[in-house]
């Protein structure tokens, strides 16, 4: 490679719960730099998780951070062209980029959603990732299915 590889810079803990994860996905929520009103929607979809699952022995981090898990993809298919055909390979996910592609689909899926605030359709999101089902959840399930149903082509693997 001629350039060096560029450093990894650090990401600070968010202020209220002192975690990097938080913080990384306030970065994904964030627009235009605005990234006091993505930490007032974060936590306040939080605190409405909280005030929804109340019957729940888990804190609303530990429900949020279970979403997350759940809606981790561990494969996910690249295309490849071999001769004149393009086959999609799956192939493993390194952990970044599993944690990034788990955060912005739940982001996604949480802006289609219908409702009124970000806040309340990001809270919903998170209920049902944490229940498995929604779009999330549905995203990260057909992302396995596509590679399991290319596994024949593991071989082109890169």
């Amino acid at each position: 490679m001629r350039k060096a590889k560029p450093k990894k810079r650090v990401i600070l803990p968010d202020p209220v719960f002192n975690d990097v994860k938080v913080s990384k996905f306030v970065n994904h929520l964030m627009y235009d730099g605005k990234k006091n009103l993505s930490y007032s929607i974060f936590y306040d979809a939080l605190e409405r998780v909280k005030n929804k699952m109340a019957n729940e022995e888990k804190s609303a981090l530990e429900i949020w951070k279970t979403a997350l898990d759940n809606v981790t993809p561990q494969v996910e298919v690249k295309s490849r062209r071999v001769g004149g055909a393009t086959f999609q390979v799956p192939t493993e996910i390194r952990p970044e980029r599993k944690e990034s592609v788990s955060m912005k689909n739940l982001i996604v899926y949480a802006r289609k959603r219908g409702g009124k605030s970000m806040a309340e359709k990001l809270a919903a999101e998170i209920m049902d990732a944490y229940n498995q089902q929604g779009g999330a959840f549905k995203r990260k399930e057909d992302m396995h299915r596509m590679a399991e149903a290319n596994r024949a082509f593991a071989h082109f693997r890169f």
